[in-house]
């Protein structure tokens, strides 16, 4: 039998706080996007990717990946995204089979429109709350758990 390791005072004490953290960012980050555009962060997030991307398209399964999503999940995000003229899919040309995700100009100008305030939402409440050698501290620390999970 596995013997349980219980978290201790300062392990359960940064448990608590990246919990509630995590929470309380995401639901500010959510109320921003529904009432500048409608978004949830999860599509904002597709968008995004999709900007930076080379042609602004993707493959789908690479966006997946990208937004940490299941294929199902991101094709109903595709499809809300698409019903507002903001992504449309095409075939991959180089394969058949495979389907793109492609940001229109009607998304880019929303994702210029809404990018400031998004911004100012995660300065307000992370970035600017921070140290940089606190920042340089929490994203060696996120990237570790990321691979983590991703392996």
């Amino acid at each position: 039998m596995t013997h349980t390791r219980w978290l201790d005072e300062t392990e359960m004490a940064a448990w608590r706080a990246f919990l509630s953290t995590s929470h309380l960012l995401e639901r500010r980050i959510e109320e921003q996007l529904k009432t500048a555009a409608g978004l949830t962060h999860a599509q904002y997030e597709i968008l995004v990717r999709l900007s930076g991307a080379p042609g602004r398209r993707m493959r789908m399964t690479e966006l997946a990946r990208g937004v940490v999503a299941s294929k199902s999940a991101l094709t109903y995000q595709i499809t809300q995204l698409e019903k507002a003229g903001l992504v449309e899919r095409t075939t991959c040309p180089s394969d058949d089979r495979g389907v793109l995700a492609v940001l229109t100009e009607e998304g880019m100008r929303c994702l210029e429109r809404v990018a400031p305030g998004h911004l100012e939402v995660v300065r307000r409440y992370l970035i600017d709350r921070l140290s940089r050698d606190e920042l340089e501290v929490v994203t060696a620390a996120m990237r570790r758990t990321e691979e983590a999970l991703r392996a």
